[in-house]
């Protein structure tokens, strides 16, 4: 099947390259190739420049001081370093870390090792909706506590925590609060200050920027203990050694100040093809079924139960719709979804489950073309209406 005629509609997996970041990493990619590190000669000091203002760029998308910016390879790194590193500058009276049982497997399985370093780890559930209980977390947070991470929006289901709520709990308790953000970046406004987190994982690929770049936020003041967990030369101020990529962090920042200015206009657009789509498939499924909070939930990041046949079944009968029925990253994990079973759906839920994802390049014509390529898709299985 033909790219050109398929229709991508799973932007959490990853986004499409905007063309205004493709232009602005285009002189870096050939002629301003010089090594950023290297400060003695032109060619390098330009270079260091330019991640320099890459630097501003995706700190002012978050509302934080450039200082407070450390780029890594991508989330899963950066996830990785928030909660080793942490750990590594750990009191030896605070050794209790607390997640969800719905986060990514970047922070799950980070987590649950720190179990080998004796931490007490604290998995806690959520219920149907997909939301953290903010009253057993409060029971859980105490002056043992060293770090509680909780993702803000659900890279499976798009469900919103309350990142503000949470902190305040950890703040009385002098806990650190980590959340990776890598599904917010484009989707919804983020401003670390008024949130209150002091650490904070950022994607590039997941905001129409380039893949193999991402960022950790580290409050500065009063700082967060934190040690690397990579060494080497040193860079990015001892916590990430590691010659970083020009062209990549160029992009980054490019595609985080594009995120920040259109992110008014797209999650309009974006909330309004998202009505169409889904219009459109409770009029084939009227007992459509959403995973997790209808409310509290990104624009165009929804997932779904068509009862009647199993996702796999759906995906070959939607094509040539690109979708998807979870998370990327356990794509050839032939196991059912633990985001959906930590939300409490069954085994045959979990598998007749969808998700979708819009985005900033998704068009009307495309969102109307999906709904007739559903509902037909639909007839031919016998299902639905």
């Amino acid at each position: 099947m033909s790219l050109k005629r398929s229709i991508y509609l799973d932007y959490q997996a990853s986004t499409p390259l905007d063309p205004r970041v493709k232009k602005a990493m285009a002189p870096y990619m050939d002629d301003l190739f010089a090594n950023p590190h290297a400060n003695t000669y032109l060619a390098g000091i330009d270079a260091g420049n330019a991640v320099r203002d890459a630097r501003r760029k995706v700190a002012s998308s978050i509302g934080v001081t450039p200082a407070s910016i450390i780029f890594t390879s991508g989330a899963t790194e950066a996830n990785n370093l928030a909660i080793f590193g942490v750990a590594r500058a750990a009191s030896p009276k605070r050794k209790k870390v607390i997640t969800l049982a719905s986060e990514h497997k970047s922070v799950l399985e980070p987590v649950l090792a720190l179990r080998r370093e004796r931490f007490e780890v604290l998995v806690l559930p959520v219920g149907r909706s997909g939301l953290v209980d903010l009253e057993k977390l409060k029971e859980a947070v105490g002056r043992t506590t060293l770090l509680v991470s909780v993702m803000h929006v659900n890279n499976e289901t798009g469900v919103v925590q309350p990142l503000a709520d949470i902190a305040r709990i950890c703040r009385k308790a002098g806990a650190l609060f980590h959340s990776d953000c890598a599904q917010t970046l484009g989707r919804l406004p983020l401003r670390v200050p008024k949130i209150g987190a002091d650490l904070v994982t950022l994607s590039s690929h997941k905001c129409c920027g380039p893949k193999g770049i991402g960022a950790l936020y580290v409050r500065r003041e009063p700082r967060v203990p934190i040690e690397p967990i990579l060494l080497g030369g040193g860079q990015e101020r001892g916590l990430r050694s590691g010659t970083l990529p020009v062209p990549l962090c160029v992009g980054f920042g490019e595609a985080c100040r594009i995120a920040k200015d259109d992110i008014k206009k797209d999650m309009k657009r974006i909330s309004k093809l998202e009505g169409l789509l889904i219009e459109g498939i409770r009029q084939a499924h009227p007992g459509v079924q959403f995973n997790g909070s209808e409310d509290s939930r990104a624009p165009g990041s929804f997932s779904i139960r068509l009862d009647g046949a199993l996702s796999e079944q759906y995906l070959y009968a939607f094509e040539p719709l690109q979708i998807s029925t979870g998370s990327a990253c356990a794509s050839t994990d032939t196991r059912i979804s633990s985001v959906l079973r930590a939300y409490g759906l069954s085994k045959v839920q979990a598998i007749c489950s969808l998700r979708f994802g819009i985005g900033r390049f998704t068009t009307e014509e495309e969102i109307r073309t999906a709904v007739s390529i559903i509902n037909k898709g639909t007839k031919r299985l016998g299902v639905g209406r």
